[in-house]
């Protein structure tokens, strides 16, 4: 029996840029959208179809969002280690089995998991299509392919890369092509490489980079790349890349470059905006909150003229971390769009909808409210185009519609979280003769100075560089 939904009334705002239709109407034809505005009346529903209808009067109509970086196996971890080697594969996998539901409930009907440990990204894309768990639409890659210089070789050569971690290391063309096919064979939807992590050293040589996109894209898999400095993101334009994560750093040529070539950008700001500006509520330490908005402060800069010379940006959030969690602040990247790269917020709305849409795939026609295409939408109580933080607030997200069928949550049961396990250590800070019996150690300790703030592919790099720049002054 067919199924309809028909949503009267709304503010209409329909992700491609348009301006919003006031009371308007949308009809749903099971995982469809079969007409909208005035067309909704001629459609003749037959008799005995089972029809919803929702009274959208005051509130506003749009598409469910998308996310292009959501990390769903990165288990809101504090510390590089913890998203590496704690937490059994199994165990990983029922916790972001569990935190894609989560991410739902915020208003992301669709995602894309640009890199992860295991597997386990097929598998939780595999459990949401088959109604195994309650998930947004979902594009995977696997683990990142990195160089000894880029990111995932995080620790000593005598520990090296283990299997749990989110990063394989290729460090010969063979040994790159060699795992774009292993991957491909295994189920993945996209290829991640991971470029160094702050953009000023290149992990890939241009030739690298290039035979990997090769690659990936006779296998008809999409490729994207970690890309924070210019000289990355000119490499990912001339392997002619898909899409590219980062950039917040570029010269004007290679703006120039990237607008011309019309691969999109996703900056995802979201992790530097949250440990900048709001570190401070959880004792992120003073030093690594500067750094990361001062990442943040470059990159205004830089999307400033990006979005002034007409590149396409997409909404990703890097949520996985701890200073990101699962389901708690996809829709700020928005605003962050908004304030760092100077776009209304209906550019904004198109950012993580329309335009995002290039990371699910054709398979998944999704991204606006147009006739034909996939019924993923969103009825909010409040007007985002007024005030794009609304859509940050759980509380306005009245309904949820995922492949036409309207979604139900346990806000209670959600609010629990499940994080891996933490790192093992054994005391926090040094217990001196001087701490115990004469006050000593000066300001003692914020307990989570030891380089375990915020479990992130940047800040372990920044320490890293400065242990390097120690013992070589050169």
């Amino acid at each position: 029996m067919t199924s309809w939904i028909e949503i009267t009334g709304g503010r209409l705002v329909d992700g491609t840029g348009a301006p919003p239709a006031e009371s308007s109407a949308v009809l749903l034809k099971d995982d469809c959208i079969e007409a909208i505005g005035a067309a909704v009346a001629d459609v003749a529903i037959p008799r005995g179809d089972t029809v919803m209808r929702i009274d959208a009067t005051g509130k506003t109509v749009m598409p469910g969002l998308i996310d292009a970086h959501c990390h769903t196996s990165f288990g809101e971890a504090q510390m590089q280690e913890e998203q590496d080697l704690y937490t059994s594969h199994e165990l990983r996998t029922l916790r972001s089995a569990w935190n894609v539901t989560k991410v739902l409930r915020s208003g992301v009907t669709s995602i894309s998991d640009p890199g992860g440990s295991y597997f386990i990204g097929v598998g939780i894309r595999e459990g949401i299509s088959e109604g195994l768990i309650q998930g947004p639409r979902m594009t995977t890659a696997g683990r990142f392919i990195s160089t000894s210089n880029g990111i995932s070789d995080w620790y000593p050569s005598s520990v090296g890369v283990p299997d749990s971690s989110i990063g394989k290391v290729a460090n010969t063309v063979d040994e790159m092509v060699t795992e774009v096919r292993f991957q491909v064979k295994n189920g993945v939807d996209l290829i991640k490489i991971g470029d160094s992590p702050l953009g000023d050293v290149e992990a890939f040589s241009p030739d690298e980079i290039k035979t990997m996109s090769d690659a990936a894209h006779r296998l008809n898999k999409k490729i994207t790349m970690h890309a924070r400095g210019s000289n990355n993101v000119d490499s990912a334009i001339a392997a002619e890349l898909d899409w590219i994560m980062h950039g917040n750093v570029m010269t004007d040529d290679t703006i120039e470059r990237l607008a011309d070539s019309r691969i999109a950008l996703c900056p995802a700001l979201l992790l530097l905006g949250n440990l900048a500006e709001f570190g401070s509520f959880v004792g992120v330490p003073v030093g690594t909150r500067d750094g990361f908005g001062r990442l943040l402060d470059s990159s205004r800069e830089t999307l400033h003229n990006a979005h002034e010379a007409g590149v396409t940006m997409i909404t990703g959030t890097d949520t996985g971390f701890a200073a990101t969690p699962y389901g708690e602040w996809h829709a700020r990247e928005l605003e962050l769009l908004m304030q760092c790269a100077g776009m209304s917020a209906l550019e904004a709305i198109k950012a993580a909808t329309l335009d995002c849409a290039i990371v699910m795939g054709v398979e998944n026609d999704v991204g606006s409210i147009e006739v034909g295409k996939g019924a993923d939408l969103l009825i909010i109580d409040g007007d985002p185009l007024a005030d794009i933080r609304v859509l940050q607030d759980k509380r306005r997200i009245e309904t949820v519609i995922l492949r036409g069928s309207v979604q139900s949550f346990d806000d209670d049961v959600l609010a629990q979280r499940r994080p891996y396990d933490p790192a093992q250590y054994i005391c926090p800070a040094p217990i001196t003769y001087d701490v115990v019996y004469n006050g000593g150690g000066g300001e003692q300790s914020d307990v989570r100075d030891f380089d375990s703030s915020a479990a992130r592919e940047l800040a372990s790099e920044i320490n890293q560089r400065g242990r390097v720049a120690a013992q070589d002054p050169s």
